[in-house]
C-alpha cells in the first residue's frame, strides 16, 4: 500500500537580498552582532529601517529597490520578497538633530541621554553609542562641561554651517565623479550643454541641497536654502534633484497622448477635404459601363476569361 506524501504548508522565508559594504558586517571586538532597528526618519518623521554594526559603532541606512511581480530563486526555494536592499553608511547626527531641536526649544543645556529618548522607538538611545555621534556633536550643538559631565544645547547657526559643508562636500564628490546635473544635461540624450560657470555652480548647489534635504526636516531644508544664498524656486519639481523625480517603486510611465481618439466616432466622421479642379471635372464624367482598374485583376475577371476560351 502506497502512502501519499504530505504537502508542507507554505511559509514566508525571512530572507533578503542585500548589497552592503564589508564594514557593515565585519567583526569588531564586540560581543553583539549587526542588528536591524526601526527608528524615526528625520525628514518624514515616519518609521524607517536602519542597521547598527557590531557594537553600535557605525549607523547604516537601509533603502529598497522594489518593482512589481519580482521574486528571487535562492537555492531550491523561491523568495517572494523580490526587493534589493542597499545598506550604506550614514551620519548619525541626522537622526540626533530632531531630538536636539525639540529639546533646544527649552533653551537650556541638557545631557544627551535625557534628550535622545522616544518611547515609540527605544532603540534611538543606541545612536549615542556610535563613535561619530559624540565626536561630531559639537557641529550642531553648544557644549558645556561640569565636572565629568557634558551638557549640550542645540545651535541653529552651527547646524546650518555643518549642513552647508555637507552640501559642498556633495558637490565636490559629484564633480570628482564627473556627474553633470541640472540644465547642464539633456535627460533624453545625455548631451551636455555649455553653461556659464555661475549657472553651473548654482545647479550643483541645488542638487546637493536636494540630496541633503532627504535627511532633514522641511523647515530646516528651507533655512539651509537661504543659508546657501539660493532663491527658492516657485515650481517644486524644479527644486528636486533629477534622480528623485522618478522613484524606484513607480510603475512604468504610461503614454502621454490620448490614443482613445482613434476609437471615437467623431474621429471617423471628419468632413471631406476640398477637391481640386481636376477632381471636380473627373467627378462629372459619366461612368456608366466603366469598370475600375482593379476589376481587371480580380479572380472573377480571370474566371470569366477562362470560360470564354472554352
Amino acid at each position: 500500500m502506497t502512502t501519499k506524501k504530505k504537502r508542507t504548508l507554505h511559509t514566508q522565508n525571512d530572507r533578503w537580498v542585500v548589497i552592503a559594504a564589508d564594514s557593515a558586517i565585519e567583526e569588531h571586538k564586540h560581543d553583539s552582532d549587526p542588528a536591524f532597528v526601526r527608528l524615526r526618519n528625520p525628514a518624514t518623521d515616519a518609521e524607517s529601517l536602519y542597521l547598527f554594526d557590531n557594537g553600535d559603532v557605525q549607523l547604516y541606512e537601509v533603502k529598497a529597490f522594489k518593482e512589481d511581480c519580482h521574486s528571487w530563486f535562492i537555492g531550491q526555494t523561491v523568495q517572494r520578497d523580490g526587493r534589493v536592499l542597499y545598506i550604506t553608511a550614514m551620519d548619525p547626527l541626522f537622526l540626533l538633530l530632531p531630538f536636539l531641536i525639540k529639546a533646544g526649544k527649552e533653551g537650556k543645556f541638557q545631557p544627551l541621554d535625557q534628550v535622545v529618548m522616544d518611547e515609540h522607538f527605544p532603540a534611538c538611545s543606541r545612536l549615542l553609542s556610535c563613535t561619530q555621534s559624540l565626536a561630531s556633536i559639537h557641529h550642531v550643538a553648544e557644549e558645556k562641561e561640569v565636572g565629568n559631565l557634558k551638557f549640550h544645547r542645540y545651535s541653529q547657526e552651527k547646524t546650518l554651517d555643518w549642513l552647508k559643508k555637507k552640501v559642498e562636500n556633495t558637490v565636490k564628490a559629484l564633480r570628482k565623479s564627473n556627474i553633470s546635473v541640472g540644465e547642464g544635461v539633456k535627460s533624453s540624450t545625455y548631451v551636455r550643454v555649455k553653461l556659464e560657470s555661475e549657472d553651473r555652480e548654482e545647479h550643483y548647489l541645488r542638487y546637493g541641497h536636494g540630496l541633503i534635504s532627504e535627511y532633514i526636516s522641511e523647515d530646516l531644508s528651507k533655512a539651509l536654502l537661504k543659508h546657501l544664498q539660493l532663491p527658492e524656486l516657485t515650481s517644486p519639481k524644479e527644486s528636486e534633484p533629477p534622480s528623485k523625480k522618478r522613484k524606484l517603486e513607480e510603475k512604468p510611465v504610461e503614454a502621454g497622448e490620448d490614443y482613445s481618439k482613434f476609437n471615437s466616432a467623431d474621429f471617423a466622421r471628419k468632413p471631406p477635404k476640398k477637391m481640386s479642379a481636376a477632381q471636380k471635372t473627373l467627378a462629372k464624367v459619366d461612368k456608366t459601363g466603366m469598370k475600375i482598374m482593379s476589376a481587371f485583376f480580380s479572380p472573377k475577371a480571370k474566371a470569366e476569361k477562362n470560360s470564354n476560351n472554352l
